[in-house]
């Protein structure tokens, strides 16, 4: 009776949405079409609850597949980089939700630019994505050295206060030191200290 109870209630509390009932995306399409990136946009189906997403990028005529997923996030695109110029490209879209994966959605195939291509299509005031990318990594870099070097003359400056206190503290001890010592040494008759001696 207990078991049978307890089954009762287990399939009460299973959860009424699945993988299964879950759409794939929808409207894929490939925008921003570069030499080396591309960016992938697609909706969601409406009543779906979704998570996040993931992406499967393959080259074509190639059985190696990138793979990005993404969960806690409500965005519909996704930047592919390190994509090769003139090159075609098979790319899925699923939705992520808390009970797992959508279907894939229908292949979206596109080719990437040739390099003279992608030069011709941004002007000489705009700024792409791969510069600031790079722009991002040297700052990134360039941060990292002026840290180094700051804890770096940290430790010089810490090391000569803790030095010079030392010093500091001991000079006065050994002004003291020799005037007591010449003091204990000399004599009314020789102020520079020492007694006479008589020769023998």
């Amino acid at each position: 009776m207990e078991r049978f109870l307890l089954l009762v209630l287990g399939c009460l509390c299973v959860s009424p949405v699945t993988a299964d009932s879950l759409s794939p995306p929808v409207n894929v399409t490939v925008k921003e079409v570069k030499a080396n990136f591309a960016v992938v946009t697609w909706d969601i189906p409406e009543g779906d609850t979704v998570i996040g997403f993931a992406i499967t990028q393959q080259k074509k005529g190639v059985r190696m597949l990138r793979f990005i997923q993404e969960v806690n996030t409500t965005t519909r695109s996704c930047a592919l980089w390190d994509l090769e110029k003139e090159t075609d490209y098979i790319v899925h879209v699923q939705s992520i939700s808390m009970s797992g994966t959508s279907p894939l959605s229908e292949p979206l195939r596109f080719q990437t630019l040739k390099e003279a291509e992608t030069q011709a299509s941004t002007s000489k005031d705009e700024v792409t994505m791969e510069e600031v990318g790079q722009t991002t990594q040297l700052r990134a870099g360039e941060l990292i050295i002026i840290v180094v070097v700051l804890i770096m003359w940290a430790g010089v400056i810490a090391l000569f206060c803790r030095q010079y206190d030392i010093i500091k503290d001991n000079e006065p001890n050994n002004n003291k030191d020799k005037a007591k010592n010449s003091s204990e040494c000399s004599t009314p008759e020789h102020p520079t200290g020492g007694l006479l001696r008589s020769k023998v």
